[in-house]
């Protein structure tokens, strides 16, 4: 299993865009992926109503897990896009 951390640096957090752009993402490996906040619970990052749900706030630390055989490639991809979108 492996687990990144990112916080939100975007002024408006995870609104509708980015949102279903981590979810296209996450959804290009079949490993599982989970992305919950600080204090909350997670989701499945493959799940656009459970990660809008999250409600994700610019500031807040984002915590997401992968398990599977591409855990690796799946973690390096979705931190890159963290990077750039949020």
């Amino acid at each position: 299993m492996k687990e990144i951390r990112y916080v939100i640096t975007d002024a408006l957090g995870m609104h509708a865009r980015p949102a279903g752009l981590l979810v296209k993402e996450a959804s290009k490996f079949p490993c599982a992926v989970t992305v919950g906040v600080t204090g909350g619970a997670a989701v499945d990052a493959k799940r656009i109503l459970g990660v809008m749900k999250l409600a994700a706030k610019q500031g807040m630390e984002l915590t997401l897990t992968f398990d599977g055989p591409d855990e690796e490639a799946a973690a390096a991809s979705i931190a890159d896009f963290l990077k750039a979108n949020l």
